[in-house]
């Protein structure tokens, strides 16, 4: 009986490790973020609303707000699905929603800052 459930103890912890294995979102930090955006040619897009967005926003990006649920998809689907794709919201909660998205439209290399535009435009 010990023996069973140490086996599904295992199972279940490997199935966990798996699963994060298999995302296709990498979260980067501000300065990996920045780094890949300076030296590469790259999608940037900023999930914010267009208020947010209009308040200010890094170089570059366009805006697809993420609570625009239909324009967001088709807006995305314009997009090259090959290409690397980097996004950002505010914080980085609708930035790591929208990647959920994203990978289940066929983005296969999505780039998440952690901490959105608030800690991008931090005093370091």
């Amino acid at each position: 009986m010990k023996n069973i459930l140490i086996a599904l103890l295992v199972l279940g912890f490997s199935s966990n490790i798996q699963a994060q294995s298999d995302s296709l979102v990498t979260v980067l930090s501000k300065k990996e973020f920045k780094e890949a955006i300076t030296k590469n040619e790259v999608q940037l897009v900023d999930v914010r609303t267009s208020a947010e967005f209009g308040q200010g926003a890094i170089d570059g990006a366009i805006n697809i707000d993420y609570f625009e649920k239909d324009q967001f998809k088709e807006s995305f689907e314009q997009l090259n699905k090959s290409k690397p794709i980097y996004i950002y919201c505010r914080s980085g909660n609708r930035s790591g929603k929208a990647a959920i998205i994203l990978e289940e439209l066929g983005f296969t290399k999505i780039y998440d800052l952690k901490g959105g535009y608030l800690d991008w435009t931090k005093e370091e």
